[in-house]
C-alpha cells in the first residue's frame, strides 16, 4: 500500500522493541531537548491549542541520525525477514483473510499520520502477517508493519483492539524512536563512525549493516511507549475505531500473561496501572472518535487453532 491508498499494501516488517511500561505525563525528555536546540525543533512545532493528544515535540537527539538512511537500513532488514518468511511458507499470501484485514485497517489510519510525520506522504507502508504462534507485532522506520498470527488468533482481536496496536506501533515510526536511541548512542560515542559514514569517509555500508541490525535489537524506553500509546490511541480514533478498546486490549494481553509470557508482553508489560492510564486518557480521544466516520467493513478474527491460512505455516 502507497500512501495515495492503492489496493497494493507491501509486505511486511518488524520493529524490534516496544517497552510499553504506562502513559503517564509528557516525557521529561521533550523538555530537555526543546531546551537543547532552543529555537530548533520547538520552533518548528505547533504552538496552536489541537484535539487530541499532546506529547510535545520530538526529541532533539533524532536530528544526529539521518532519517534517510535509517528508513533505508529498515527496508533492506524487512527485505530480508519477508525473504527468510517466505522460505519457510511463514509469509502470508496477498489474499489471506487477515492480511485482507490488516491492510485495510491500516488504509484507514494512515492519513492521520501525516500530521505527526510529514515524512509519512512518500513512505511506501507494508503490512503482512507471519505464521508464528508469537503474540507479537511490529513496526519499523518508513511504515512496515508486521503481525503474527498468534496475536491475531490466540487474543481474538477486534478491529478496535488492531487498530490500537497498529497505531501504538506506528506512532514509534512516526516519532522516530529508532532514530532518537541511535542519536542518543551516537552523541554518547562521539558519533565518530556514524559521522564518517554520513560524510562518505569510509565504513558507510557495514555502518548501513549495523544500523538494519539494531532494528532488530533496539528497545525502547518508557517515555517512548507513553508517546506511541498516547499518538496510537489518537489515530486509531480519527480512523473510527473505539480507543475504549485499548482497555479490553491490555485486558486480553494480561490474560495472556498469566502464563509464559508472550513476546510483545516482555517488552510491553501490562497490569492494572496501565489500564488506568489509558482509561484516564481516553476522554482525551472520546471527541475525535464521536465524530469519526466508521469503517464500512468489520473483520473477524481467526478462528482458533483450527483452520490455519492457507499456504502459512507455524514457526
Amino acid at each position: 500500500m502507497n500512501t495515495d491508498h492503492d489496493s497494493r499494501l507491501p509486505l511486511v516488517r518488524w520493529c524490534a522493541g516496544c517497552g510499553c511500561t504506562g502513559l503517564g505525563g509528557r516525557p521529561s525528555r521533550r523538555l530537555f531537548g526543546t531546551a537543547l536546540l532552543a529555537g530548533g525543533a520547538a520552533a518548528a512545532w505547533p504552538t496552536w491549542a489541537r484535539d487530541g493528544v499532546d506529547v510535545g515535540p520530538p526529541s532533539s537527539f533524532s536530528r544526529l541520525v539521518s532519517a534517510d538512511q535509517i528508513e533505508q537500513a529498515a527496508t533492506q532488514q524487512y527485505a530480508q525477514l519477508r525473504q527468510q518468511a517466505a522460505q519457510k511458507g511463514a509469509l502470508a499470501p496477498d489474499g489471506n483473510p487477515q492480511v485482507l484485514r490488516l491492510r485495510a485497517i491500516a488504509k484507514r489510519i494512515i492519513p492521520y499520520t501525516y500530521e505527526w510525520n510529514e515524512r509519512a506522504r512518500q513512505w511506501r507502508w507494508e503490512v503482512n502477517v507471519i505464521g508464528s504462534k508469537q503474540i507479537n507485532a511490529f513496526c519499523m522506520p518508513g511504515g512496515k508493519i508486521a503481525f503474527y498470527y498468534g496475536i491475531l488468533e490466540q487474543l481474538q482481536l477486534n478491529d478496535d483492539e488492531v487498530a490500537m496496536i497498529m497505531g501504538h506501533e506506528m506512532t514509534h515510526a512516526l516519532r522516530e524512536h529508532a532514530r532518537e536511541r541511535m542519536g542518543k548512542t551516537a552523541a554518547t560515542r562521539g558519533a565518530i563512525e556514524i559521522g564518517a559514514a554520513l560524510f562518505g569517509l569510509g565504513n558507510g555500508g557495514r555502518y548501513l549493516a549495523d544500523m538494519g541490525g539494531q532494528l532488530l535489537t533496539l528497545k525502547f524506553g518508557r517515555e517512548d511507549e507513553s508517546e506511541a500509546d498516547l499518538v496510537g490511541l489518537e489515530l486509531a480514533a480519527r480512523a473510527g475505531y473505539d480507543p475504549r478498546a485499548g482497555v479490553t486490549l491490555w485486558q486480553k494481553m494480561a490474560a495472556a500473561n498469566k502464563g509464559a509470557p508472550p513476546q510483545w508482553m516482555s517488552t510491553h508489560p501490562s497490569g492494572p496501572t496501565r489500564i488506568r492510564d489509558l482509561e484516564s486518557n481516553i476522554p482525551k480521544v472520546e471527541g475525535l472518535y464521536q465524530r469519526a466516520e466508521r469503517p464500512a467493513q468489520r473483520f473477524a478474527p481467526p478462528p482458533r487453532a483450527a483452520a490455519r491460512p492457507a499456504s502459512v505455516q507455524e514457526e
